[in-house]
């Protein structure tokens, strides 16, 4: 774990809020020069405390709607890299997360149209390890 002062977590707030915002904006709102703000976010990177930087996309807008988790089980002699390796082949999945408990994995899934993610399931289902899935629609969400 990364010793984090007040500084670099209203760093990182503000980089989350708007990945491209400037040193000099960030530096105006956290009260340090610009090159002292630029040696923290360069330690924040060197840290791995950043990550990456990256653009939020409007799905919808670009023709994607339909948002969806997917609850999948698996037969119990997989094994979670290979389960997770199938779901990254699938251009409509954006996150999978393997959990402990009932099911093994959580899939995050785009589609078109509620056919498109008829489809998506099915492909889902196709690998021959799952032995049941579980899909909720998203009707709404809020993000942090």
């Amino acid at each position: 774990m990364v010793d984090l002062d007040d500084v670099d977590l209203a760093l990182l707030a503000l980089l989350s809020e708007d990945g491209r915002a400037t040193f000099s904006e960030l530096a105006g709102r956290v009260n340090l020069s610009v090159a002292a703000t630029k040696r923290r976010v360069d330690r924040l990177r060197a840290q791995r405390v950043i990550t990456g930087f990256t653009a939020t996309i409007d799905q919808t807008a670009v023709g994607w709607p339909v948002h969806a988790f997917t609850e999948v089980r698996y037969v119990g002699t997989s094994q979670p890299e290979e389960m997770m390796e199938a779901m990254t082949q699938i251009p409509e999945v954006e996150a999978v997360y393997t959990i402990a408990g009932d099911p093994d994995m959580l899939v995050k899934v785009r589609a078109r149209d509620h056919s498109h993610l008829q489809q998506v399931i099915n492909h889902l289902r196709r690998g021959g390890k799952a032995t049941g899935t579980k899909t909720m629609i998203v009707l709404g969400s809020w993000h942090r």
